[in-house]
């Protein structure tokens, strides 16, 4: 049966690429749907990271050279996930809470070369400064938006799918192991 040729693309180039986001199997569809990118080559695609991760590790477990793989989120996209209400008072608390943070280490640090019991003023002393200033920090950072942003949120990229990609000199030797898998 005859199998379609290794589609390649260069620099600048657009290289066709397969709908599905379930992973090839066998030769054929191995070959079918991998293209050269650069000096890399699709080894196989998958709809989620952890697939991909498995096939990279088994690889390993087969002693192949994976400082020449690569797994490549494909479709990116950003999501960002609401995650409440933001209002000056809260605005405040986080800012009081980050500069907590910061008093606590910067006492410890400078604690560190205190003598006796003083230790502990300074790092109190430290805490509820850097507390203080955190929240007039928050509060006016948040002030200042004027109600553009009263929410909280937190962003993360995201890919549509994953390819496992091989330097072009060592893709043959992956493919034969991964039909063997």
């Amino acid at each position: 049966m005859s199998q379609p040729p290794l589609q390649i693309s260069t620099p600048g180039s657009t290289p066709s690429s397969s709908s599905s986001t379930s992973p090839t199997s066998g030769a054929g569809a191995a070959e079918q749907d991998q293209h050269v990118d650069g000096a890399s080559v699709v080894l196989r695609e998958f709809a989620d990271y952890e697939q991909a991760q498995r096939l990279v590790d088994s690889l390993s477990d087969s002693k192949f050279p994976v400082e020449h793989v690569r797994i490549v989120g494909l479709d990116i996209r950003t999501e960002e996930q609401v995650i409440g209400r933001m209002t000056k008072g809260k605005a405040a608390l986080a800012g009081a809470a980050g500069g907590a943070w910061f008093g606590v280490l910067f006492g410890l640090l400078i604690g560190i070369f205190a003598p006796g019991a003083i230790w502990l003023t300074v790092i109190l002393g430290s805490l509820v400064f850097a507390a203080f200033w955190g929240a007039i920090f928050g509060f006016v950072t948040h002030w200042a938006t004027r109600g553009r942003r009263d929410f909280a949120s937190v962003q993360s990229i995201k890919a549509g799918r994953y390819a496992v990609m091989v330097d072009t000199p060592y893709f043959a030797e992956a493919l034969n192991l991964t039909i063997k898998m």
